[in-house]
């Protein structure tokens, strides 16, 4: 059976998942960034992404949510979907002791999305600047940023330029990229 990935669209769903679906298309909207979005069958793993990119015509990547033993510190890792997670490297890079994958609850507690649905869109949620954005240099050289809008069946491209120069400034949040 064949992987559904509509057309692009260059406008929101007609109908919100989650609310914190609806709160980044308002975003999105308020900030004038523009993208371009198809509608899917279920894409929760990487392999569901190959089909997803290309349908956008854009590679999407691969966002996980991190943190140290006490879960008193998180991060959101933002990296190409292919390249394994390596917790010595990202460590190493950051000056960090060990990190582990976030519990699943997590997510939805500090970013309003479930497993499979983590992007940075949804830093919009974490207004206490709680979650650090940690970024792969690969994605950060692309110019189009791929990902999902806080859902599992819904994904978009736009910018890079507008995500670090118009959606983080809007947030607060800064990037490291590594």
């Amino acid at each position: 059976m064949a992987f559904f990935v509509s057309d692009m669209m260059p406008t929101p769903p007609q109908q919100f998942e989650n609310d914190t679906q609806r709160r980044i298309y308002e975003t999105l909207a308020q900030l004038g960034i523009e993208y371009l979005r198809v509608d899917t069958d279920d894409g929760s793993t990487m392999e569901d992404c190959i089909h997803i990119s290309q349908g956008l015509q854009c590679p999407v990547v691969k966002t996980i949510l991190l943190c140290n033993r006490q879960q008193t510190k998180f991060y959101m890792y933002v990296t190409t979907g292919e390249k394994p997670f390596v917790t010595k490297e990202f460590c190493g890079a950051l000056g960090i002791p060990r990190v582990s994958f976030a519990p699943t609850e997590m997510l939805l507690e500090k970013l309003g999305t479930r497993m499979g649905a983590t992007t940075v869109l949804s830093l919009i949620n974490d207004t206490n600047h709680e979650v650090a954005l940690v970024i792969d240099s690969e994605v950060a050289q692309r110019d189009w940023y791929a990902c999902t809008d806080g859902t599992t069946t819904c994904f978009m491209k736009f910018k890079m330029s507008d995500l670090f120069n118009r959606f983080l400034k809007h947030t607060g949040h800064q990037a490291i990229v590594i």
